[in-house]
């Protein structure tokens, strides 16, 4: 499966600590070579979508089964990414 970053996603990336991001990004990886796996720091969100825990930082994405494709959307502070 394709993992595509929101360009706002990218800037939160480039915005983290350089450990905490690595760590995000090998997670989504993951996450993108099987998506319907089950992870611990992977779980569904209420209203669609999926998140993926990182110490303090949070992912959250959606899968796209026609295009085959998982896009991440927000990437952020666990404080600040649910709102």
């Amino acid at each position: 499966m394709e993992l595509i970053y929101s360009p706002a996603a990218i800037r939160a990336l480039r915005s983290m600590p350089g450990r905490d991001a690595a760590a995000l990004v090998r997670k989504l990886e993951r996450v993108a070579a099987a998506p319907f796996a089950t992870y611990p720091w992977a779980k569904p969100l209420k209203g669609g979508g999926y998140r993926v825990r990182q110490g303090d930082w949070r992912a959250v994405y959606n899968i796209d089964r026609e295009t085959d494709t998982l896009r991440v959307d927000l990437i952020g502070n666990r404080r600040e990414v649910y709102r």
